[in-house]
């Protein structure tokens, strides 16, 4: 899950983008509304965390933007603002949930999640898929019954990959989903936390790979897959940092 905190006050913001990050999400920042507008440009969210009152485009008008997008995140719109006039102007506008300052912050997870899980592309609330089952919400995952026991980022890539299937991830669609901007592409992070997670995920193998295409879920049923082993070797290589 990805999201973008739209927030003029630093310190929060990396209080959220923090807090956020321990539970799996991928987190980008913006500090002011023009800087949010050019990341929603670049990069496709699940969440966007606005707050109101923004410098450079108000977050009024940057909600009905979002809004007005073809693939629109959902928006949580975090401010001060919290009177009943306030909250029915902000869903007015096009937010999907309104959540005031000060807030608690285990509040603002499930707020967060809900949302990912309305949103019109969401998957189903518990993911299933070669034995696997996954709830997101819970943050269980197990394997024809056996509790797995991943890390943060090993569950966000299981999600990732189990959300896709059948189709292929490339590294550079993982660290849009899993990670976020700050992570250099160069790096060999994908490559590390696949090869931890199939060892938890034990045998038989049911990531596979393909060369130059990336990364997906495969049935051990599949006997072309069964081995787990890449599928034949093709000329590119599959993203950066193998």
């Amino acid at each position: 899950m990805r999201i973008l905190v739209v927030e003029d006050a630093r310190s929060l913001a990396d209080v959220l983008a923090e807090g956020l990050r321990d539970q799996g999400m991928a987190v980008d920042i913006a500090h002011d509304g023009v800087a949010a507008a050019t990341k929603l440009d670049l990069n496709p969210y699940d969440v966007i965390v606005l707050d109101r009152d923004l410098p450079g485009i108000h977050g009024d008008t940057l909600c009905q933007l979002i809004t007005e997008r073809e693939d629109r995140a959902m928006v949580l719109m975090l401010t001060a603002a919290g009177s009943p006039g306030d909250r029915v102007s902000g869903l007015t506008l096009g937010a999907d949930d309104y959540l005031a300052k000060p807030f608690h912050f285990p509040e603002l997870i499930l707020r967060v999640r809900a949302l990912a899980r309305r949103r019109p592309t969401a998957r189903a609330r518990t993911l299933r898929g070669a034995g696997i089952e996954l709830d997101p919400a819970r943050r269980t995952a197990t394997r024809d019954g056996r509790q797995l026991d991943l890390s943060v980022k090993e569950f966000a890539l299981l999600e990732a990959l189990l959300q896709a299937s059948p189709d292929y991830l490339s590294t550079e669609n993982l660290l849009e989903r899993v990670w976020d901007e700050n992570t250099n592409p160069f790096t060999n992070t994908v490559t590390v936390t696949i090869g931890r997670l199939r060892r938890k995920l034990g045998k038989p193998a049911i990531i596979t790979t393909s060369h130059g295409v990336g990364y997906r879920i495969a049935d051990p049923a599949d006997h072309a897959d069964r081995s787990g082993q890449a599928d034949p070797p093709k000329t590119a290589d599959a993203g950066h940092g193998r």
